[in-house]
């Protein structure tokens, strides 16, 4: 019987850079983040899109990390490893189609506080998925070292996976990994830019958005390249994420 790495001290998840104490360091911090968004909703303007942006920096690189070197392993050494990282792998489309939509969104639209509870709500069920069902499992089958060492690679490539939703590019490698340095670079450059926003207050803002446009166009590009869509699992392809019920 497996135990939730919810419910586990440091010491049972293989010490700080397991891959099972890191993840749960994540989703932690996810939590604050969410409730950082949440109460900033109200005032809207730069906070709340401040704290929207930092909970999908941490969302993206840490579900782009799992998809690369996690899932793989999953399916490496369980038995049951492919079902259950597909199964999470959909999660992640989920969520990957509905923060797209909410970062079109503005504060003041009448539907964004309720996509945005729908987009908490997917980031809750892939959380429990993974500290439930997955690592648990995993945590059955590979020895403290080899969760350090997962946790090693997981940790080194977060540092350089892209920070903005990707809907339609593969969850699969090859593609998933192929796709990893051109999106990186141009997402990492769109964040730099919103940054230098902020600085200036508002002045140049006409070059910046100029700017940003060109590379999200450059994104969509890329994405849309017949090898970045390579090893795309059928069940897992644009647009068939299931639309979770409204609350």
């Amino acid at each position: 019987m497996t135990t939730s790495i919810a419910h586990q001290d440091t010491a049972r998840t293989g010490a700080p850079l397991s891959i099972l104490t890191l993840q749960r360091r994540d989703h932690q911090r996810l939590d604050r983040l969410m409730d950082r968004a949440r109460l900033t909703l109200a005032t809207g303007g730069v906070e709340h899109e401040v704290a929207l942006r930092a909970l999908a920096r941490l969302v993206f690189t840490h579900a782009f990390a799992e998809e690369a070197v996690l899932f793989p392993a999953a399916r490496r050494v369980l038995p049951e490893g492919d079902p259950l990282s597909l199964h999470i792998e959909q999660e992640h489309q989920e969520v990957d189609e509905l923060v797209s939509r909410l970062e079109r969104s503005s504060p003041s639209d009448p539907e964004h506080a309720e996509l945005m509870e729908r987009t908490f709500a997917a980031l809750d069920e892939d959380v429990r998925s993974e500290e439930d069902d997955l690592l648990p499992r995993l945590q059955q089958e590979l020895a403290p070292w080899q969760l350090r060492a997962l946790g090693l690679q997981w940790g080194l490539l977060r540092l350089t996976s892209p920070t903005r939703p990707h809907p339609v590019v593969s969850r699969r490698p090859p593609g998933q990994v192929l796709s990893a340095l051109p999106l990186t670079v141009l997402d990492r450059a769109r964040d730099r830019l919103q940054q230098v926003g902020e600085a200036l207050g508002g002045r140049a803002d006409g070059v910046l958005t100029a700017l940003d446009d060109a590379l999200a166009g450059a994104s969509g590009v890329v994405e849309r390249l017949p090898v970045i869509r390579t090893g795309e699992r059928p069940e897992t392809d644009r647009g068939t994420a299931p639309d979770r019920a409204r609350p």
